[in-house]
């Protein structure tokens, strides 16, 4: 696990502009992914996270030439997922300037393609992005969802992780649909549940609204926080979190 917590901005974006919205519902407009993600760079993001989430619903890739135009604005590590659906993918998107590629919806359709991607790339290069709901009747009480949080699954999200870490996934990036855009803060007991199972490093995501919501979700097991609307809005900086983390006594990357 890493020792400096990473600070993590997330740019969800769909037709080519960041978009954010509750419960992955009512999207609006927060501006443009190159202008946003030079912005976060110059305020010390650890990371950059690059979600097309529209791509799998519309049936097609993500959009190429918006990675690469942030790719070439940052010089931090880029996470790009959205509409990836095999191997040939993720080489387009490594050579267009992704550092790791997330897969979700793809993976759920065919698990084999988590080893496929291991396989080729490295462990590393491969993260695992769960969109997660609460859900009775599961072993857990929580269950995965695709298509960027519209369509629910019957799989139980800790035994889908766990599957998923054995075929090789490098990473989980753990988002709660049920807490995200609410700035209600991160969901404490997912958090917790993932760490219990996870052999690999868990980014925490959905529901930040306050400087104090970051360090209780490094206390539940994450390796990682990640946010959106509050950077988007300017309501935070990096800065702010990273001050708040150190201040709480969680190791930060200056």
């Amino acid at each position: 696990m890493s020792l400096a917590c990473r600070v993590i901005p997330c740019l969800d974006v769909a037709a080519g502009r960041v978009v954010k919205g509750v419960n992955f519902e009512n999207l609006r407009d927060m501006g443009d992914p190159t202008e946003l993600a030079s912005l976060y760079f110059a305020q010390g993001a650890d990371e950059l996270t690059f979600l097309d989430v529209t791509a799998t619903v519309d049936d097609r890739s993500t959009t190429y030439d918006v990675v690469r135009r942030t790719a070439e604005q940052v010089f931090i590590p880029l996470t790009v997922g959205g509409g990836v659906r095999s191997a040939e993918d993720v080489a387009r998107l490594l050579g267009v300037g992704a550092d790791k590629v997330g897969v979700n919806s793809a993976s759920i359709a065919r698990p084999d393609l988590i080893g496929e991607i291991a396989d080729r790339f490295g462990a590393q290069v491969l993260v695992l992005s769960l969109d997660v709901k609460r859900a009775a009747g599961t072993r857990s009480g929580f269950v995965v969802t695709t298509h960027g949080g519209r369509t629910a699954t019957s799989l139980d999200a800790l035994e889908w992780a766990r599957e998923a870490i054995d075929r090789g996934a490098g990473e989980l990036l753990v988002n709660s649909i049920d807490a995200d855009g609410t700035k209600d803060g991160f969901d404490l007991e997912l958090i917790g549940l993932m760490r219990e199972i996870s052999s690999v490093p868990v980014i925490a995501s959905g529901g930040a609204g306050r400087v104090g919501d970051f360090a209780p979700a490094i206390a539940a097991g994450a390796d990682a926080v990640l946010a959106a609307s509050v950077f988007h809005s300017g309501e935070l900086t990096i800065g702010d979190v990273k001050d708040a983390l150190a201040s709480g006594g969680v190791e930060v990357r200056r």
